[in-house]
């Protein structure tokens, strides 16, 4: 038979695993809508039950001693086979509900996921969304958040990697400036053009320009007068005329259909760009977490058949 307190020893583990991931008293206890002095508290009396030290304190960081962290791992494993065995039968018989908190590329979340949550909303009743979107890299345990969707190569973060797919990149430029700059027939005119220069906002490193050519990835450094960190700014100087981008596929049909942008060099494309949803250890992958990654999916699944069938037409 179990302890009476056995619940609240589940609880206790809870409250550990998230001070520990967010190193901080005050954000974990800010996740969890809780007081601080409620988490204090918690960590203590666990302490005290387990009879040994487990966070070493100072006024602005916590960190975990040697018992610590073997004992954050027992209650990794601990508290996600707690929650599997409580969700295996009331999976499928409970709607899920509860906040969720993503974070995507801006462009990605309002072109695509915005106009298309009251889908999701609709079948989910009980479901409220937190919407964050951003080009700037999160942490997902300080800042509450449940996944992210990235574009590009991943950094070794130690989080759990769901890949969507991969995204066509395309070369395109505005009438305007093709009228006055001409417009380039091989990688080779490349040195006459000018490009919108991209800061990436994981490295803040001006990206290169990038091709395949022959089955290898080619790149050169291009000449240009602007250079920009935003996916927005990156479109709007390329519309006015202040030079070529490379772009993912979907973040400008708009414009293709309209005229207002064309297509150059199309066959010498950089490398399509995985796009990858991240979330934490597989105890934060919760029914509802479960349900948004599956019609994530499948609302981006024809961004990239269309940019496929672009690339292969």
């Amino acid at each position: 038979m179990l302890p009476e307190d056995a619940v609240d020893r589940i609880d206790l583990f809870r409250i550990f695993l998230r001070v520990v991931e967010s190193g901080s008293f005050s954000r974990a206890a800010d996740t969890l809508n809780m007081p601080r002095s409620s988490v204090s508290t918690a960590i203590q009396a666990l302490e005290s039950r387990v009879g040994a030290r487990l966070l070493s304190r100072t006024t602005r960081t916590v960190s975990t001693t040697a018992d610590g962290r073997a004992f954050y791992d027992v209650c990794l494993r601990l508290v996600a086979d707690v929650e599997e065995a409580e969700g295996l039968f009331r999976r499928d018989k409970a709607a899920p509900r509860g906040v969720l908190r993503v974070d995507m590329p801006g462009r990605i979340g309002r072109l695509i996921v915005a106009p298309a949550l009251p889908d999701f909303l609709e079948r989910y009743p009980e479901i409220d969304v937190e919407l964050g979107v951003t080009d700037r890299p999160v942490n997902l345990v300080e800042d509450g958040i449940d996944c992210v969707l990235r574009i590009g190569p991943l950094q070794d973060s130690g989080l759990i990697a769901r890949k969507v797919g991969e995204l066509a990149l395309i070369n395109v430029a505005s009438p305007a400036y093709l009228a006055r700059y001409g417009t380039p027939a091989t990688p080779q005119d490349l040195p006459h053009h000018l490009a919108v220069g991209y800061a990436s906002a994981f490295s803040g490193r001006v990206e290169e320009w990038e091709w395949q050519e022959g089955g290898e990835l080619r790149t050169c450094t291009m000449a240009g007068r602007v250079t920009v960190n935003s996916a927005e700014a990156l479109i709007a100087c390329c519309l006015a005329g202040l030079g070529m981008i490379q772009v993912p596929a979907y973040d400008v049909q708009q414009q293709l259909r309209a005229g207002e942008l064309v297509e150059v060099l199309p066959e010498w494309r950089a490398e399509p760009m995985p796009m990858t949803l991240l979330y934490q250890h597989r105890r934060h992958f919760s029914h509802r977490l479960q349900v948004f990654a599956d019609w994530l999916c499948a609302l981006l699944e024809p961004c990239l058949h269309e940019a496929g069938e672009r690339r292969s037409a």
